[in-house]
């Protein structure tokens, strides 16, 4: 965990604004109660690494919730098995490392120059949904950050048809699990910062991050290219996905155009498996 006080003037600057985005996410979704037995999904990348380190810190000023730490080994050529170990073995917390070879299976099932992610991540949140159910995790905690979010509204937007993002907090289908982000209010830009301050041995992925043809690619340049052209578009866009007026879209299921009242609002499935176009 990062020592504020050895930090220069910004970047304790940044530490503090990254802990109150994320404590505002927290709050207003309310994440995590007392008493809750919180599983967080490590994969090796920045963001997850930062995710833990604010639950950590977070554990620290409560102490009314519980970690435990899980790596989904998935048998990637040269993944390297020793390093998440040694890092969670530092932090004296509990951990899981479980092994599946989901690797071989994607790469046998999924024709070359297809994007993989779609099958990669239902298999791995199957796993992650089982052993969550295994050890009594009444939380299961993703590593999805602002930028994640707005990525995922244009994906749907511009290729599937529907206005939906990632939820900060969500129920599985099953009704088994409750599973949060709560990174949901972070910058990317900052936790970049943040985990070259923390020097997190960072584990890249050669399956699916690496995929050049990939359309969340395509968003996330087209947003970069906004964002340069008209600095904070980014922070507006993501304030609208806050700022939602049913009466003034096109969906009846929301919204009684008959009698212009509210309807009950009736849940539709939420499947983030296939947000990777």
């Amino acid at each position: 965990m990062i020592v504020e006080k050895e930090l220069a003037h910004e970047d304790r600057k940044l530490v503090k604004r990254l802990r109150k985005a994320f404590w505002s996410g927290m709050e207003d979704f309310k994440m995590i109660g007392e008493g809750d037995k919180v599983m967080v999904c490590l994969s090796g990348g920045k963001d997850s690494y930062t995710m833990l380190d604010m639950l950590l810190h977070a554990r620290t000023v409560r102490g009314n919730f519980d970690i435990v730490a899980v790596n989904l080994d998935q048998k990637q050529p040269g993944f390297p098995e020793h390093i998440l170990p040694e890092y969670l073995s530092s932090l004296d917390i509990e951990y899981r490392i479980i092994e599946r070879d989901t690797y071989s299976i994607v790469k046998e099932k999924v024709p070359e120059g297809r994007t993989t992610c779609s099958l990669c991540s239902r298999l791995r949140r199957g796993t992650l949904y089982g052993l969550a159910e295994e050890i009594g995790a009444t939380r299961i905690a993703l590593g999805h950050h602002r930028e994640d979010i707005i990525e995922t509204f244009f994906l749907n937007l511009f290729f599937s048809g529907k206005m939906e993002a990632m939820p900060p907090k969500y129920r599985t289908d099953d009704g088994k699990h409750v599973v949060i982000r709560p990174l949901a209010y972070c910058k990317e830009a900052d936790i970049i910062r943040y985990s070259e301050l923390a020097d997190y041995p960072i584990i890249p992925c050669n399956l699916c991050g690496s995929q050049p043809n990939l359309q969340r690619q395509v968003i996330k340049g087209m947003l970069k290219t906004w964002e340069e052209k008209y600095p904070d578009r980014t922070e507006i866009m993501f304030n609208a996905l806050k700022n939602v007026s049913p009466t003034h879209l096109l969906d009846p299921n929301l919204w009684d155009f008959e009698n212009l009242a509210p309807k009950e609002i009736v849940s539709r499935n939420y499947d983030d498996s296939k947000m990777e176009l």
